[in-house]
């Protein structure tokens, strides 16, 4: 029985993805709610089924008084049947109904919801452009997508289950109050205005705890994700008194809207006491005018005491609603955002058969006046091997970022073999790109999962070659984690941690090796390995260059001096290029770094 319900909707479903995703609450959230609609009426229809069997119940208790009041020689011909049908509802209907509520919730909405939102929005978040990315918090991003799912979840759970109850209850009263005496309805329907009012008064000042959370989390996620500054500095306490100081904000949020709840709950304390009052004295009267009999007395005051019941959890459920709302549009900053980097339509995947890269009249400044690429032209024959060399900020890292288009060019354009890169697919196209960047961060997977990144399809013997073509098996064999795997099965920790600069940075390229791709980006390769093991690992860049395009970058001189010719660039432009020792003999900018360096590296003062 629970498996049926908690297969009947899949939350990996099919679906059409949007670039452009409604920035609109309901819009929103009808897009994510659509394989639900069937499960949401249903529940619906089971709420309101139970709300009039308890009004039915109400009902038959005021008729069963009556008899007793009326006709006490009938009690035993009409008290059998009522308590069997009052035996049968309370044993048999009313457990059918609000286990199949129960059932509806629990196993078909609840966790297929939360994870049918938060898997659609992690695809949509990941088709975000790079720049995106590096625009947020990583940890505001994750936990948005873990949040905001929990949140749409607990709106649906509460509109169509709690909420739609309430609605049919009162409504239903309404006619029974009518059905009595018509003006035992005005004291209801007052309250309902009163009562309206009250909502609408907590429920528009509820917000500013949510907002107050928001900020707090932030200020943690800020912290935690820098954990190293943190430590390298010694700031532990100006980071436990800055989230001190976002604590005491969000107290302070509390106790206004604690405050505000305290209002609510004693005015509702008065308001539901005005209703008992009114309709039940109300019901005595009309009994006095011989207008109802006291089982309608009755009926009115079990009637009463349930909405009396119901008030005070039905303005928590709303006003959680909304706290949930305000989760939920806060989570839309991330989620909604449109997809602007896209592929083209009828966008093709890009053939390498040669790896020409031809960069023409290329400029990109960030969105800026000034930094990144001015009208940059620059061909790179197939196999050629090019060194990018310039001060910090010339535009070197720029330029490989529009290669992988990880941004889309502001002027000029990039073809490979004749392919304008803007006008394939991306996927095609960073299939045809292998790079090992300065920061080679890793997932927190074991070594073999990092290193089969490369190709998904890699066997084992693939794994361990290129591991040793990378210098880096015999360092991996020979880890071990807290949990006691070992070797390939071995976790790095989050980003690696738990590896050396250099043990990572071996790992990368043995993902890359694996790779194999037409195409190689090298940004500043060697930067965390030791003079020493750079000698070896540059035989082994040298020998995976053969035969591929290679675009390289590095500080260090020495692991670029090999190649066919040196590119020097200068606030977003070429300045000066050419086989190594033709650059010394121009006595230029590059002789400049070369004369200036201290173990391969560029001296500080080339750069200022």
């Amino acid at each position: 029985m629970f498996r049926y319900f908690e297969n009947l909707i899949d939350p990996y479903c099919e679906y059409t993805q949007t670039d452009t995703p409604s920035t609109t609450l309901w819009p929103f959230l009808r897009g994510y709610c659509r394989p639900f609609y069937g499960v949401l009426v249903l529940m619906t229809v089971t709420e309101i089924s139970i709300a009039a069997l308890e009004l039915g119940v109400i009902f038959g208790v005021g008729w069963f008084v009556d008899v007793i009041q009326t006709t006490p020689n009938l009690i035993v011909d009409y008290a059998v049947p009522g308590l069997i049908a009052l035996a049968v509802f309370y044993l048999l209907i009313r457990p059918v109904l609000f286990g199949l509520n129960i059932l509806l919730f629990n196993q078909t909405l609840d966790a297929n919801s939360t994870m049918l939102v938060r898997w659609r929005a992690y695809r949509q978040v990941l088709r975000h452009s790079v720049g995106s990315f590096e625009n947020d918090f990583a940890g505001r991003i994750s936990n948005r997508v873990m949040e905001t799912p929990s949140s749409i979840s607990h709106v649906l759970g509460q509109v169509f289950g709690g909420l739609s109850y309430a609605i049919a209850f009162v409504f239903g009263a309404l006619l029974m109050l009518l059905q009595t005496d018509a003006r035992l309805i005005l004291p209801l329907l007052v309250w309902l205005l009163l009562y309206s009012l009250l909502m609408r008064w907590t429920i528009r000042r509820v917000a500013k705890a949510s907002a107050a959370r928001s900020a707090l989390n932030g200020r943690i996620i800020d912290g935690d994700t820098n954990i190293h500054s943190v430590k390298m500095f010694a700031h532990d306490k100006a980071e436990i008194g800055y989230v001190k100081q976002g604590m005491e904000t969000a107290r302070a949020a509390f106790f206004q809207v604690n405050r505000l709840v305290s209002k609510m709950e004693i005015t509702l304390c008065l308001l539901n006491g005005l209703l008992m009052v009114t309709i039940v004295g109300g019901a005595v009267i009309v009994w006095l005018d011989n207008r109802v009999q006291v089982g309608s007395v009755v009926a009115a005051t079990l009637l009463v005491l349930r909405i009396n019941s119901m008030s005070d959890w039905v303005i928590h459920l709303i006003t959680g609603i909304f706290r949930a709302l305000g989760r939920v549009s806060e989570g839309m900053e991330t989620i909604a955002q449109p997809v602007t980097l896209v592929d083209a339509p009828k966008a093709k995947p890009l053939q390498v058969p040669q790896a020409k890269i031809e960069i023409c009249e290329l400029s990109h400044h960030y969105g800026r006046d000034r930094g990144g690429l001015d009208r940059l032209n620059l061909i790179v024959q197939p196999g050629e091997k090019i060194g990018l060399v310039g001060r910090s900020g010339a535009g070197k890292s720029t330029l490989l970022k529009l290669l992988l288009r990880f941004y889309d060019v502001e002027a000029g354009k990039i073809l490979i073999d004749g392919q304008d890169i803007a006008k394939v697919t991306q996927d095609s196209l960073r299939a045809q790109i292998g790079m090992v960047q300065q920061d080679s961060s890793l997932l927190h997977r074991s070594v073999r999962d990092n290193i089969r990144y490369g190709r998904q399809n890699a066997t084992q013997a693939e794994i361990f070659a290129a591991s040793k073509q990378a210098v880096a098996h015999d360092f991996i064999v020979d880890l071990k984690d807290l949990d006691g795997n070992s070797g390939y099965d071995a976790l790095v920790g989050e980003h690696g941690v738990k590896l050396s600069g250099g043990e990572r940075q071996r790992i990368s390229l043995a993902r890359v090796i694996l790779k194999n791709a037409p195409i190689l980006l090298l940004d500043e390769a060697t930067s965390a390995l030791d003079r020493g093991l750079e000698a070896e690992i540059l035989n082994t860049l040298y020998g995976m260059m053969q035969g591929k395009t290679v675009i390289a970058i590095a500080h260090r001189l020495s692991t670029i001096a090999r190649m066919d010719r040196i590119i020097v660039m200068d606030n977003g432009s070429i300045v000066e290029k050419g086989p190594h020792q033709a650059l010394l003999a121009q006595n230029g900018l590059y002789a400049t770094f070369w004369a200036r360096q201290s173990g391969g590296f560029i001296d500080i003062k080339a750069v200022i």
